[in-house]
């Protein structure tokens, strides 16, 4: 589990051969130093930077880059090495910004060989610094840990360098802002920028932990929801890679490899003085939907990004006004008289005048974001878009599984009609539990639980419709338990379309005989992917997707159904079962901490607007939205109809 670090905290290291990864939204310098054990660096020789990329154990960059991949061997270090700085420093002379205060705030992460986060940091509350010591991996007692430091100089390398002992400070920065000058100069160029402070980092990812199911690092993420995702981009280095020169491998590892990317729509010249204009598809991928998938993740980044400079500059707005009122009334000679009421206006001007600053760059990053949306949503393949694009008049039953599917929307209060599509990859990796508990929905007030348990339901056969619609012919398969048979309206559009095939489990024994069903197929499959024995598969096995809904949980479950549903839950999606639970948690008491491990292996979607996707990479609380259908559209029914059909036509 990632351990999010706040400053000065620290954590131990379970391996010494590491990856440090850093993302920013503008070109930085990446570099190492080695400390003795009072930190003091010997000589230039202890200093791992562009012009002197590799130490033994370290290899950092050649240049500057907005993402950076750092390895490093701790069990190659010389002994009296007891310290590994990693610092990050804005790149001199090259017309980017001057202080870390004017763009985003930088994400730092200690990942493993295979790319498991260990460690994470998000460095705020800076401002005219130019150079910060990021991380600090230090030996105790024979042991590796690594501390969260986040300190910064407003004097640069040379600053940084000199604290570290280093008598050669002020030429050996010199020597490196010359290297990464020159290294700049040779680079080829790159596509037009976008505005200050709408860095990008699109990495295509694999399912996750953030909002919008993908890895919360730096993210991949992702965009939310996102992140999914998420988070969830151009300008990294690819998987594997330790420097920051080469572009980020898109390829996705079941995708052909026999020919290039096609490259991505250009965008057509921007204006004299204004940002390029926005193009669906801008992102790097083997087809547009990989590129839009890519786009969407960039967008949640960019806005997650955007937005935590925002709120850490207005941060520190109030703590320096704050300070500063303090001083004031700690002084008895100052507290009061007209010098004490300049002071108080004078600091509330400084903070008016912060805040101001930081949300016009907030803004001008939320228009071309706003712009973006704009152009992308049209866009979306059936998988990623909402039900009531245009998309779905020209719907046909694809050939091929999507790589994602849209669960809905997310979006921030800084600008709640800027909405990012919730994007998770397919096949799913995890269950969802659709929450139609009144007690923990932050908009649920003006509903009441009988209403709300209908738009769970309504809610699940939403998505288990897209579902549907999204796989080829005949295979994903959907069952559905529905103990007291309360969710007959909204299951309605299944049954009525005829892609259940069989009616909903009712009762006791109903309940038994479905989770006795997929169970035996969970563990035949189990045992035949094991042995190496597929073909041996009894042939009345259904051998597509399996999707089960159970509705109002945990009515209807004796102990054994619930024992069964754990195990479905935790062994079912390595062989294609798959969960999806309208449940109020509250409902479930009874059953005390039994089911704890339940819940917290599926992914919580709430039939109603709420925000508690936690997103680790920035610290935000996501607002969800679910994707629903519009009031009295038969979009879903004329979809459903076009699934049975193809069935029909298969003789699947």
């Amino acid at each position: 589990m990632t351990a999010e670090l706040v400053r000065g905290q620290n954590h131990p290291l379970p391996q010494t051969r590491l990856e440090i990864r850093v993302s920013a939204g503008h070109p930085i310098v990446a570099g190492v130093t080695l400390g003795d054990e009072q930190g003091t660096v010997r000589g230039a020789e202890w200093v791992a930077h562009p012009a002197a990329p590799q130490l033994p154990g370290i290899d950092v960059p050649k240049q500057a880059a907005a993402d950076h991949r750092l390895a490093v061997d701790l069990g190659a270090m010389p002994e009296d090495v007891h310290r590994v700085n990693v610092l990050l420093a804005l790149p001199a002379g090259v017309g980017g910004p001057t202080r870390f205060g004017a763009m985003p705030a930088p994400f730092i992460a200690a990942t493993g060989l295979d790319g498991t986060e260990v460690a994470s940091y998000t460095i705020t509350d800076l401002d005219s610094e130019s150079a910060v010591v990021a991380l600090e991996l230090y030996r105790r007692q024979g042991a590796w840990k690594v501390r969260a430091v986040g300190q910064g100089y407003a004097g640069g390398l040379a600053a940084m360098l000199q604290d570290q002992g280093l008598s050669e400070a002020v030429e050996l920065a010199a020597r490196i802002n010359d290297a990464v000058a020159q290294g700049m100069a040779r680079s080829v160029a790159q596509p037009p920028p976008r505005p200050e402070g709408e860095g990008r980092v699109r990495t295509a990812t694999a399912g996750g932990s953030g909002p919008m199911g993908e890895p919360a690092t730096a993210p991949q993420q992702a965009p939310a929801g996102t992140a999914a995702g998420g988070a969830p981009g151009s300008g990294g280095p690819g998987p594997g890679g330790s420097g920051s020169g080469g572009s980020v491998n898109y390829q996705h590892p079941s995708r052909r490899t026999s020919a290039p990317p096609t490259p991505p729509p250009a965008a057509p010249p921007a204006q004299p003085g204004q940002p390029a204009q926005p193009v669906a598809g801008d992102a790097s991928g083997w087809t547009m939907d990989e590129r839009l998938y890519n786009q969407v993740w960039g967008m949640f980044e960019d806005l997650a990004r955007t937005t935590a400079a925002y709120r850490s500059a207005v941060d520190f707005a109030d703590s320096r006004m704050e300070k500063e009122l303090d001083g004031v009334l700690s002084d008895p000679r100052t507290r009061f008289g007209p010098a004490a009421d300049s002071a108080r206006a004078e600091a509330r001007t400084k903070h008016t005048a912060l805040v101001e600053q930081a949300r016009a760059a907030l803004d001008r990053d939320l228009v071309q974001l706003a712009a973006e949306a704009e152009v992308v949503e049209p866009a979306l393949p059936p998988a990623f878009a909402r039900w009531d694009s245009p998309v779905w008049q020209a719907y046909q039953v694809p050939m091929e599984i999507p790589m994602a599917l849209r669960l809905g929307e997310l979006h921030l209060p800084e600008r709640r009609e800027l909405r990012i599509p919730m994007l998770v990859r397919l096949p799913l990796e995890r269950g969802l539990w659709i929450d139609s508990g009144r007690d923990a929905l932050s908009d649920a007030a003006m509903v009441d639980s009988g209403e709300l348990r209908r738009l769970a339901a309504d809610t699940a056969v939403a998505h288990a419709a897209r579902l549907l619609a999204v796989y080829p012919a005949g295979e994903f398969t959907v069952h559905v338990i529905d103990p007291a048979g309360s969710a007959a309206g909204s299951l309605a559009p299944l049954l009525s379309s005829g892609v259940l095939r069989e009616p909903p489990a009712s009762g006791a024994q109903g309940v038994s005989a479905m989770l006795a069903g997929l169970t035996r197929r969970v563990d035949l499959v189990q045992m035949a992917v094991r042995s190496g024995a597929t073909d041996a598969l009894p042939p009345d096995l259904d051998i597509a997707e399996q999707l089960l809904i159970v509705n109002d949980f945990p009515h209807g479950f004796d102990d054994r159904a619930v024992t069964q549903l754990r195990y479905l839950a935790d062994e079912g999606p390595s062989v294609g079962v798959h969960l999806m639970m309208v449940a109020d948690r509250q409902d479930a008491q009874v059953y005390g901490p039994v089911l704890d491990p339940l819940w917290r292996s599926l992914l919580r979607v709430t039939p109603v607007p709420d925000d508690h996707l936690a997103d680790p990479w920035v610290g935000h609380a996501w607002t969800y939205e679910p994707s629903l259908v519009p009031a009295g559209s038969q979009v879903v029914e004329q979809v459903l109809a076009q699934v049975v059909r193809a069935r029909q036509a298969y003789g699947r």
